[in-house]
């Protein structure tokens, strides 16, 4: 599995995360490399459009919508990395990957309720998906967000969590999943995700 390096995201906790799961994982940002991968996790912390302009300098766009369209291998994004498997965000102008047909919007300004939302929430699950089947009932996870994801297609949620409105924390699209929450600082039940994902197989 690799970890892709594009220049934001928290790299080291991503991937000890992955080896206490007992995934073998590296961090590349090789073109050679990723497309020889089982399995991709793109991470992610910051800006949308400083993502994606890192993402484009880093000329690894073409090399993901390869692995992920044509090859269709399983592919992970974290925070603002399952936000760029969207068109696009409120927070800027640039394009998303356009992978998952969804928008960021930011999280509306409610009294009492603070933007960022930042803290331990639920994840109340919608459909079955690998990351979650089998997550234990008082399962919360780690946000940090001012952005939501926002689906065009609602069978492209597979869970919700609240802040102030119900919005989509994990979403999936065949083999490409994302999650608004960080597994890899969401503790045992990070981890539960974070191995779920490193042991998924998909159909042939």
């Amino acid at each position: 599995m690799i970890v892709v390096d594009y220049g934001v995201g928290n790299l080291s906790s991503v991937c000890n995360m992955l080896r206490k799961v007992g995934a073998e994982v590296s961090v590349s940002s090789d073109a050679e490399e990723i497309l020889a991968a089982d399995k991709l996790v793109l991470p992610g912390v910051g800006h949308f459009d400083h993502g994606m302009n890192r993402l484009d300098a880093s000329r690894l766009r073409g090399v993901l919508e390869r692995y992920a369209l044509e090859l269709r291998r399983p592919v992970l994004g974290i925070c603002l990395g399952a936000q760029i498997l969207g068109r696009g965000s409120e927070e800027g102008t640039a394009a998303g990957l356009g992978w998952i047909d969804m928008h960021c919007l930011r999280l509306p300004a409610l009294p009492g309720l603070r933007v960022p939302h930042m803290g331990w929430a639920p994840v109340s699950q919608r459909r079955p998906c690998p990351l979650l089947d089998g997550a234990a009932a008082d399962a919360r996870y780690y946000f940090v967000h001012s952005y939501y994801l926002d689906c065009a297609d609602q069978s492209d949620v597979v869970g919700t969590s609240e802040h102030g409105i119900e919005f989509a924390s994990v979403v999936q699209r065949g083999h490409v999943f994302g999650t608004q929450f960080h597994p890899e600082k969401s503790l045992r039940h990070g981890m539960a995700v974070m191995r779920a994902f490193s042991e998924y197989c998909p159909d042939e």
